[in-house]
């Protein structure tokens, strides 16, 4: 079955192996694109996908799609550090979620400010690089909900 990944949040797509991590820039937890805000005060992070929500926490989470396919978001890099501050939750774990749906608020000028990138890798967990089909292309300006690739 074939899922559509929707696009988290506005922004501009990036390859992932762009991304100055090396686990996403070597798509070691699986393929996929990155998105760079831009210097936005205030981003809303919504569900890429319908499912359940596997993990939440204020820099990253992961929705589980019905037929098992983990789709991973991570607002920034090295946001961890920051503990939670400067994010809001709207949902919790286990929570099931449609397409769209809000689910962190935060400030990518915040972070890029406390010296931290802000692109945010869209990763499907678990999965062959040949199995994603892209639909926004690097350089493209997207926004939060539109198709950003399928996943077979």
């Amino acid at each position: 079955m074939t899922t559509t990944v929707v696009s988290p949040l506005s922004g501009t797509v990036r390859e992932l192996a762009d991304v100055d991590d090396p686990v996403f820039s070597a798509a070691l937890v699986g393929p996929g694109v990155a998105l760079d805000p831009g210097d936005v005060e205030k981003a809303v992070a919504v569900a890429p996908v319908a499912g359940t929500i596997a993990k939440l926490h204020p820099h990253a989470f992961v929705v589980t799609t019905p037929e098992g396919k983990g789709v991973l978001v991570h607002l920034g890099i090295d946001t961890v550090q920051l503990q939670g501050e400067g994010f809001t939750l709207h949902a919790a774990e286990g929570d099931d979620v449609q397409v769209g749906q809000e689910l962190v608020t935060w400030s990518p000028r915040d972070i890029v400010a406390g010296g931290r990138s802000a692109i945010c890798p869209v990763v499907v967990l678990d999965q062959k690089p040949d199995a994603l089909t892209r639909v926004a292309q690097a350089g493209e300006v997207v926004a939060g909900g539109e198709d950003l690739y399928t996943v077979e």
